[in-house]
């Protein structure tokens, strides 16, 4: 082959020297230096997949109840014209679906029990358009949420709470008082439960309870929708979408997207997955500098034929560069087999992870304990790209010192106890 001679010695280096004794010990710490590598490239690969499935998972849940954005008026008043805030918000292409709500806090009252809950009020027509929670109730109990007949759904941890079900009455407890002689008294409305849901999602399986749109305007007097909630066909957009309608939306509205609702839980996991990379970046760094004593034992054992490179007319910077491509294929080497790895288990983890559980007699992921029973996986480019980026930098970044090392290596010195 034509290939540089540098390139080919440095290549001979790294798959020679295993049948001496004396070059066994160096062919032991390369092997370990590029199974180290492979090794925390495959954890980086593997709990950062397993982070964005439960990310993935947790959102999509989250994502079933509420809208991607929402529009509405200021200070909990009616919209002007909910039908022309949809008209106008469906004038982007992204936006997918429209739907009015209105929106409150209240008291459900059940005997002796009472709970804080949110109260949604939605149109059983135009809420599966924007919720995929709404879609699955749409020929169920969302159909018997009819006006006039104070029908409500709650959330199944909040009717299990109440000790209520489907055919019970509770009584919602309005915040917004009206006036007496006696003071300001809460208003009440014995109402009917008409069914519940399960969202998966425990803060709104919890707290939520869904009533019609014309009962909710009349029970916290609004005199209409509160805002329109919207979904996109990519939730990833969701803030560019929300700054692009602050400017075509015609009137005085507010303009929320999901990542601002859930700005807590969104900036939570942004933040434990940048730590949890730079960790798990330190796990790969220890194992690409361990390339470093590699090369400096290899450095030492090599000075003799250093020395008849340098006779024959090899410069420094030839001499540097073997020992670097000895190095950085080392480091690819490494690399390639973590992501190899890496990618077969985070692709194979719902088989993987059941087995284990099998094989142990337990369960990783209780049921009764954790919101997700199963151990979800989503490995992404935008991940994997970088890991195999800055494994390799880093391994390139080990190989200069030994390298330059072995390039001040002067030929009488070195041959002199030959």
């Amino acid at each position: 082959m034509n290939w540089p001679y540098e390139l080919q010695i440095g290549w001979r280096y790294t798959r020679a020297g295993r049948a001496t004794r004396r070059n066994g010990f160096i062919s032991f710490i390369s092997g370990v230096s590029m199974l180290g590598i492979a090794l925390g490239v495959a954890a980086l690969i593997i709990v950062l997949s397993v982070m964005n499935g439960f990310q993935k998972e947790v959102r999509d849940r989250m994502l079933s109840v509420i809208s991607h954005v929402d529009v509405f008026a200021p200070q909990g008043q009616a919209v002007d014209d909910w039908e022309r805030i949809a008209r106008e918000a469906r004038r982007h292409p992204q936006v997918a679906g429209a739907a009015p709500y209105v929106a409150a806090q209240a008291l459900l009252a059940r005997g002796d029990d009472m709970k804080g809950a949110m109260i949604r009020g939605i149109s059983p027509q135009h809420e599966p358009e924007v919720t995929p929670l709404a879609a699955e109730l749409k020929d169920g109990p969302l159909q018997r949420l009819v006006p006039g007949e104070w029908g409500i759904l709650l959330g199944s941890e909040l009717a299990r709470s109440l000790g209520v079900a489907e055919g019970d009455k509770v009584t919602v407890v309005s915040p917004s008082g009206q006036m007496t002689p006696a003071g300001v008294v809460p208003r009440l409305k014995q109402m009917t439960v008409v069914g519940t849901f399960h969202a998966g999602h425990y803060e709104y399986d919890s707290a939520l309870a869904l009533m019609h749109l014309d009962d909710a305007a009349k029970l916290f007097r609004v005199g209409g929708p509160t805002g329109v909630q919207l979904r996109l066909h990519d939730v990833h957009q969701a803030r560019t979408v929300a700054a692009d309608l602050a400017r075509m939306l015609s009137g005085d509205l507010y303009i929320s997207d999901w990542t601002r609702t859930n700005a807590n839980w969104y900036a939570a996991v942004q933040l434990e997955k940048r730590m949890m990379f730079i960790i798990l970046t330190l796990i790969v760094a220890v194992a690409a500098f361990n390339l470093v004593s590699m090369l400096v034992m290899t450095v030492t054992d090599k000075r003799a034929d250093i020395a008849i490179l340098r006779t024959l007319g090899a410069s420094p910077a030839s001499v540097m560069v073997i020992f670097m491509v000895q190095g950085a294929l080392a480091g690819l080497i490494g690399t390639l087999g973590g992501l190899v790895l890496g990618l077969a288990v985070a692709f194979n983890i719902d088989v993987i992870v059941p087995a284990l559980e099998r094989l142990f007699d337990t369960a990783f992921l209780p049921g009764s304990i954790y919101l997700i029973s199963r151990m979800p996986s989503d490995p992404q480019a935008g991940d994997i790209v970088p890991i195999a980026l800055i494994s390799l930098l880093l391994a390139f970044l080990a190989t200069l010192y030994p390298s330059w090392r072995a390039s001040r290596v002067k030929p009488a010195e070195a041959l002199r106890y030959e």
